[in-house]
């Protein structure tokens, strides 16, 4: 995560956006007392926004449960695709 003013943050904009995009950084800027704005790339985004998707409901959650289970558990199997 990085943190910077409003004012820095004018200053060098690209600089701010390529750390942003190239290492899947957040960014910060203060904007005064209790007050900000975050940017993130877009591909942190839509996943941010996918796991949200998959966690809406109880039912995903718990299925997500235990795939994850059934993954540490040495209890899966691999399919092939249907192409």
């Amino acid at each position: 995560m990085i943190t910077t003013t409003i004012s820095d943050f004018r200053k060098d904009i690209k600089h701010y956006f390529d750390n942003v995009i190239k290492n899947a950084e957040t960014l910060i800027i203060n904007r005064g007392k209790d007050s900000g704005v975050v940017i993130m790339s877009l591909d942190e985004y839509n996943s941010l926004n996918a796991t949200n998707h998959e966690l809406s409901s109880k039912a995903n959650e718990k299925r997500l449960d235990s795939a994850i289970e059934k993954l540490n558990q040495n209890k899966s199997f691999r399919k092939e695709l249907i192409e």
